[in-house]
């Protein structure tokens, strides 16, 4: 077999990396006032030089930034949208491992799309790197399912119908300017899809009101308005899982509850998906994957610094591929490495190891990474 000629890679991941210790002392200071905007720019350009030798030296066929300027995987983008906080984050802190509290949201004003925002990002990856950009966002129903209803009318809208089409608006704004940039690879993180099978998020999402598979159809509606005639230069594929922030995670439960609507009736081309653990359930709802489609398996963990047995990754691609055709799968982590600045519980040499294991899995796998 031959490596794709459009994203996803056999060997892909998800995207954030761990912060260098440098990075983040410049980011500390900053924070107290120390340093100014040009030196912490000057540390995050230094960061993401490195992390992307990192990918070259691994053999990764695609390279992120890291997502070095941002303080989470998604805070940047809607706060660059308007006075929103996605991830507000109470209760009591979970032991790594553990379940932790699920982030909440804040809407404080309308969301609007001003600027292009990770345009910059994009020419930076391609001016320093010789695979192909990698750009991560956050799902355009982020907000909603971590708030509801009650957090878009609090403050900026008087019906959610408005503030939906403001959400499709902006990412599709975003969007068409990434593809005009040169951008050939989005990938959208949309965590909402993975948790909907979790007994304990269903009774969350009744609790305030909300039917969990009647907002399934709300959330295909919407993400399918976002991608609707993007220039067919630009694949987008979508990224689930269930938490990830310093080693602890928010859902449990197969893809059961959802993967006959969000393998059919999204108009995603490729899914990634974590399948790291028992949490994720097994690969039985990979039947409904229709033929056009293609799966990358997250089967390497960002949350501990074990290293995974090959031929152990080697059975669970063949058990997979029962469902789906080899031809039609990839491999990667289960999610990023550092959802949050600070990052999981795992070391830096940990990280580059699993990274060159997927590459390795892949090339064994497949004949090519």
């Amino acid at each position: 077999m031959t490596q794709p000629a459009a994203p996803p890679f056999r060997a892909d991941h998800i995207g954030s990396l761990l912060r260098p210790a440098a990075l983040l002392e410049a980011r500390r200071r900053h924070a107290l006032g120390e340093i100014g905007e040009d030196a912490l720019h000057a540390a995050e350009d230094a960061a993401i030089a490195d992390a992307i030798a990192l990918q070259a030296r691994v053999g990764l066929a695609v390279a992120t930034d890291g997502e070095f300027r941002r303080r989470s995987y998604h805070s940047y983008f809607y706060r660059q949208l308007g006075d929103i906080t996605p991830d507000a984050v109470g209760g009591e802190a979970a032991h790594a491992g553990g379940r932790g509290a699920q982030p909440t949201a804040a809407i404080n004003s309308k969301v609007k799309w001003t600027k292009p925002i990770h345009v910059d990002d994009f020419h930076l990856l391609r001016a320093k790197t010789a695979a192909t950009p990698k750009l991560t966002i956050p799902g355009p129903c982020a907000l909603h399912f971590r708030g509801g209803d009650a957090a878009v009318l609090a403050h900026a809208y008087r019906d959610t119908e408005a503030f939906w089409d403001d959400i499709v608006a902006a990412f599709r704004a975003e969007l068409e300017a990434l593809a005009a940039a040169g951008c050939t690879y989005v990938q959208i993180d949309e965590t909402a899809f993975a948790k909907f099978g979790d007994p304990d998020v269903q009774a969350a999402l009744a609790a305030r009101g909300d039917d969990w598979s009647r907002l399934i159809d709300t959330y295909i509606d919407v993400t399918n308005r976002v991608l609707r005639d993007l220039p067919v230069s630009l694949r987008v594929g979508m990224h689930l899982c269930r938490g990830n922030r310093g080693g602890t995670w928010h859902a449990e439960g197969s893809y059961d509850a959802v993967a006959e609507r969000l393998f059919n009736a999204l108009a995603i081309p490729f899914y990634l998906l974590e399948y790291d653990s028992p949490r994720a359930g097994d690969f039985t709802p990979l039947r409904h994957v229709p033929p056009d489609k293609r799966i990358v398996l997250g089967l390497v963990s960002t949350k501990t610094s074990a290293l995974e047995d090959k031929d152990g990754l080697r059975r669970r691609i063949d058990a997979a591929s029962r469902y789906v055709d080899l031809a039609r799968l990839s491999v990667s982590p289960q999610c990023g490495f550092a959802s949050v600045a600070e990052g999981n519980p795992i070391t830096h040499e940990a990280q580059e190891a699993k990274l060159r294991l997927i590459v390795e899995v892949a090339h064994e796998v497949w004949g090519t990474n």
